[in-house]
Order: structure tokens, then sequence, then C-alpha cells
């Protein structure tokens, strides 16, 4: 039985593309799925709503959140070797020694083996990692291609029999895998999914919902010598809210909510001279917005540079830190279901902010002249994004929906509380949430809210079930990154390495399903397992 979402049919003019497996993202996960199916001798396609393949991994997170390095393998780690080599060319070195750089993000041979690896890197020479493994591999991609979520995706008997874009293609494969940051394939095809925070009582997590109270790393108002009134006029409510602070009561700790963890762009910035653009002002900038910065300059913070991680050639990775940062803390909310228009309006908005946060900081007379002066040495680096004004491309999504599938990670996994099924892989950095609200305390001060910073006892595993959606769902979809996992378990398995592991394992799963002509979720766990090991990845973890 043909069950169609809304699409009444194909008309004459629109192309069909068939392949063996379908990956729907050109994420770090999608490339790394669509390479293995190729080793694996399947026919796949990359069909990607992106223009630069990579998501964060080429956008700016080069400073890459690994934990424990010995546990990620197999694909993940040939892409990490491949940075590594590169940074062996002296051509590499453009705007500063090698030495002068030092060993910073380089494995060691006892850990690497003969596949030396390096972990820091800068945007375009990941991006040239990604383009060559799909030239080498050739692998068809098709870029600025949305699924028309509305009516593009057409299911036969519990399974996804074709996909459509906005711009007519239409895309048949025996399996598809959906490798996007936003879930869009997943929600579409039927999928369960939650977005938002679970409750404690929901999985039985301790660091689940609502975290009044909780005060982890610095990125709190907690850290300032004194409070900060969330008032224009301190202490005087009828003088109205300072900008960026929510008027909506937080919560009860504890309790689940729609609050997503904040974004932002992960900015690579330079202190080069013949290499730095200056911070622009950007369209919309009002000062205003700033304000609340002001008072926490006042209160003596002095952390600006903090997130300046170092990369080579004497740039940064510039991530959020402190009570007011990057991170456009509450401005997200809908952006995990909104419709492309009010996507792209939700990153505008984020663009001008955090445009508008380096453009105060440099520029603005009340900024400390210490911190001014600072800022004035750095800005955006010339020789990267250059088709998008050096600005990265990807919107850091750290989180937006994810599914509820025929297994669901939870922090008991992570912490070692209970045994994981069927690994397909392994994570091992903190349990990592960045803060979803910034409220007004009883007392009438600021304070931020939802950021955790758990570390994990050691690796854990990933379930198969996790990147499986029910049986009545879809037989015939597998997600490496919105994967089945609750908010709290979710904040350490969404780094990129991770993410990449799992797109490997999603698609080795998807050839042993076509192989056997069954369901993913009936998928012999034993075979998968045993193909997994052949090809480096590492599947459990002990202390040598």
């Amino acid at each position: 039985m043909l069950t169609q979402v809304g699409w009444t049919g194909a008309s004459a003019e629109q192309r069909l593309f068939q392949y063996d497996i379908v990956v729907y993202g050109g994420t770090s996960a999608g490339v790394i799925a669509a390479v293995e199916a190729r080793l694996l001798g399947r026919t796949v396609a990359i069909v990607c709503p992106d223009k630069h393949l990579g998501g964060m991994s080429s956008s700016g997170l080069g400073w890459t959140d690994t934990g424990n390095k010995a546990v990620i393998g197999g694909l993940a780690r040939e892409f990490y070797h491949r940075i590594w080599k590169h940074y062996q060319k002296p051509e590499a070195w453009k705007w500063q020694k090698p030495e002068e750089y030092g060993n910073r993000g380089q494995g060691t041979p006892a850990i690497d083996g003969e596949r030396r690896t390096m972990w820091i890197f800068e945007p375009h020479v990941a991006e040239a990692v990604f383009e060559d493994f799909v030239r080498e591999y050739s692998i068809p991609t098709f870029r600025d291609e949305w699924l028309d979520r509305e009516k593009g995706v057409v299911k036969q008997d519990g399974r996804i029999h074709t996909i459509r874009m906005l711009s007519g293609k239409v895309f048949a494969a025996k399996v598809f895998i959906e490798a996007t940051y936003e879930g869009d394939l997943m929600a579409a095809a039927g999928c369960r999914y939650r977005v938002g925070r679970e409750s404690q009582s929901e999985y039985g997590e301790k660091w689940a919902g609502v975290q009044i109270g909780v005060l982890h790393h610095r990125h709190h108002f907690g850290v300032l010598k004194k409070p900060v009134s969330a008032y224009w006029i301190p202490g005087d409510p009828s003088s109205g809210v300072l900008p960026r602070i929510s008027t909506e009561p937080p919560g009860e700790y504890g309790q689940g909510d729609h609050r997503v963890q904040a974004y932002c762009f992960r900015l690579c910035l330079t202190d080069v001279p013949e290499n730095r653009v200056p911070f622009p002002k950007p369209e919309g900038y009002d000062p205003k917005q700033y304000e609340l910065l002001v008072r926490i300059f006042e209160a003596g913070w002095r952390e600006t540079f903090a997130k300046f991680d170092p990369i080579p050639n004497r740039k940064t990775d510039t991530n959020n830190h402190g009570p007011m940062s990057t991170d456009n803390i509450g401005y997200n909310y809908d952006y995990p279901e909104a419709s492309y228009e009010r996507r792209r309006e939700i990153i505008k908005e984020h663009e001008t902010y955090q445009k508008g946060w380096f453009y105060f900081i440099a520029n603005d007379p009340r900024v400390p002249q210490d911190v001014q002066k600072e800022m004035r040495r750095w800005g955006l680096a010339k020789d990267e994004f250059v088709d998008n004004g050096h600005w990265p491309y990807q919107l850091y999504i750290r989180e937006a929906r994810r599914m509820v599938g025929a297994y669901v990670m939870t922090e008991h996994d992570l912490l070692g509380k209970k045994e994981t099924p069927d690994s397909v892989g392994m994570g091992s950095y903190t349990i990592d949430s960045h803060n979803v609200q910034r409220y007004i305390t009883p007392e009438g001060y600021v304070q931020n809210e939802g950021d955790i910073g758990v570390p994990t006892p050691r690796p854990y595993a990933i379930a198969y079930g996790s990147l499986v959606p029910r049986r009545e769902d879809c037989q015939n979809l597998l997600v490496p990154v919105c994967v089945s996992a609750s908010h709290v378990a979710y904040g350490s398995i969404r780094m990129e390495p991770v993410f990449m592991i799992l797109g490997q394992s999603a698609a080795a799963a998807a050839d042993l399903a076509i192989s056997r002509q069954v369901p993913v979720q009936d998928v012999p766990y034993d075979e998968l397992r045993e193909r997994l090991l052949s090809e480096g990845q590492v599947l459990e973890y002990s202390k040598k």
C-alpha cells in the first residue's frame, strides 16, 4: 500500500534518481556515511540543502570536542589523519611557522599507530578533506536541494519509497540515511521525535529538565563579583527589562519544557593584519541590545577572550564563554520545527546578534579600554568562508529534533549505570548542554539556566537501536545525527567525531539491510559488529 504524506503524485517533468542508499544531509556524518556505502560497493548519493560539505566540522568548529581519542576509529579517524597529513606540508603554514604552533591537537603514535592524527584545524582544510572524499569515491552530490517537508515523502508498506525536493527532483532508494542537524526527513517520514527537555521523572535522570540553581562551567552570572539587575533602572521593575532577558517564568527544577540549548556561529578569527577583516557593523545594529554586557564589564568580568582557541596559522575557533557571549540564548526555540523561511530569519537574527556583539566590544566607548584594545587586534579571517563575507556557512545547531527510536540513550548509559546493548560506536565527551534561557530571579537579578557540564566516567557505548526508528514508524531509515537520546545524553553524543562514527555505522547497517532484504530493525547485530570491527570502529573500551 502506498501512503503519501500530502503528495498527489509525480509530474512528467520531475526527474527520478535511483540509488541503493540516499543520504540526506551534507554534514560530516552524511559524507562519511556515503563513503562507507561506496566502500561496500553500493550506489549512493548525497542530497543536501548545503552548498558546502562537512557541517560544523568545516564551518568553524576546528577545536574538536574529542573526549577520549582512543575510541575514535574507522573513517572518522581517517578524516583526522588526512588533516594531519595536510599540516605536514610546508605550504600549509602560510601565516605561522609550524614550530610556533607546536604540537597542539596532534595524536601520539602510542594511540594512533601508523595513522597519525590532528584534531585542530582551519575550516577550509576540513572542507577540502570532505570534498576529497566525495571526489575520490565518485559520490554524486546534489547540493542546494531542500526536502519538500509537507508533500515530499512517499511511504509504501512502512518504508520510504521516494523523497522529493522543492526543485522537483525525486530520489528513490532501498535505504535512506537522515544526516541533517534538524531531522527534517525523519520528521516528514512520520518518525517519533522530541524537541526540548524531558523531565527528571521521564527517564529518572538527575540532570534532566529545568536546572534552576545548578551552575556549571563559567557561563552564568554567579561568576561576577556582584549581581546584575535585570532592569534599565537597577532595582526598578517599572523601568522595563533589559534586552536579551526573558520575562517568562523559568519553570520548576526538574520540570520538562520546550526549550532548546543556545546556538551560535563558531567564528574563525585572526590577528594577522594582512589576513584580517575588521568586524563589520551589521545591518540593524542596535547597541542597546548589549546593555547587559556593559553591566557585566562593570561587574569586573574580564574573560572575553577565554575561548579564542588557537588553531593553525594564527587563527581561532571562537566559542561562547561567560554570562553574555556569542550564544544567542532564548532565540531558537522554534527553529527545529520552523519553516525554511522562518529558519532563515532565525539564522539572520543570530548573525546580527553575534556580529553586533563583536562590533560593540571593538567600538563602543562604554567597553573597558583594555578589552576594546585587545578586541581590535582581531578580525574575521580573510581566507576563510571567502564566498560568504568570511562568515561561517553553518549556524551551530547544537540540538534540534531528537528521534524517539527503538532504543533511547539516557544519562544512565553515559554514566555507566546500565549496560548499553549492541554498540555501534562510542562517545566519551562531557555531558555538555549550553544555556537554554536567561531569566529574572525573584530578587530581580539576571541569571542563565540550562548549562550542564557532567564528566562521563569512561567512554560509553552507543546502541544500534538509537539509530533506528521504531518499526511501526519506518523500516528503511537510519538516523546518525538526530539520534534517539534524551536531552541530557545528547549533550555528549552531539560531537562531530561521534557523528562521523555513527554515519559510518549507519551506512554499514544499511548495506546489511539491503543484502538481507530486511528492515533496518532486523539487521543481524553480530554481522554488523564483525564488519565494524574489521573496519577499525571501536565498540568497547578497556583502559590499557
